[in-house]
């Protein structure tokens, strides 16, 4: 583990964010921006399931921010990595980082188990949301709300 996080550490591109004020700012910005994009989709569609905005339906509503959520959560992770890179070793060891990475991935496992339900496609379909659908809304909304937490929460727990 330790060669990896050494590996990570020695790309050219988390030496040049070491060195620049400036290009650490951009990618920082672009991680945040990112992070608005899986937020703000998830969390209106998450709402929409457990019952806000009932004129919308959840077959217009659903495909589009799923769609949304996936490219934020894929700009997330490239920005995210190369922020990682500039301090693998302490990201590694944080706390906060090891939470908000569990509620990463059990976020997108939640919506991954969701989308491949049967559940899921009756409602985009139009058919009533079910307990199901309304337990994984409240999921999502936990672990994605929770991982923005933790993300902030780094900051103050390096040393």
């Amino acid at each position: 583990m330790e060669d990896a996080l050494t590996w990570i550490g020695a790309l050219p591109f988390a030496a040049a964010i070491r060195r620049s004020a400036t290009l650490y700012i951009f990618v920082n910005a672009a991680h945040i921006l990112s992070i608005g994009i899986i937020v703000g989709s998830i969390l209106t569609l998450d709402l929409r399931l457990l019952g806000f905005f009932r004129t919308v339906p959840v077959g217009v509503l659903g495909p589009f921010l799923s769609r949304a959520a996936a490219v934020g959560i894929a700009l997330a992770v490239a920005t995210g990595f190369c922020l990682f890179s500039v301090r693998p070793a302490e990201y590694a060891g944080n706390p906060a980082f090891l939470t908000k990475m569990t509620l990463l991935a059990l976020g997108v496992l939640n919506a991954a188990l969701l989308h491949l339900s049967p559940q899921w496609r009756e409602a985009v379909k139009g058919g009533p949301l079910s307990l199901r659908v309304r337990v994984a809304a409240l999921l999502s909304m936990t672990a994605w709300t929770g991982a923005v937490f933790a993300g902030r929460w780094i900051g103050f727990l390096l040393e």
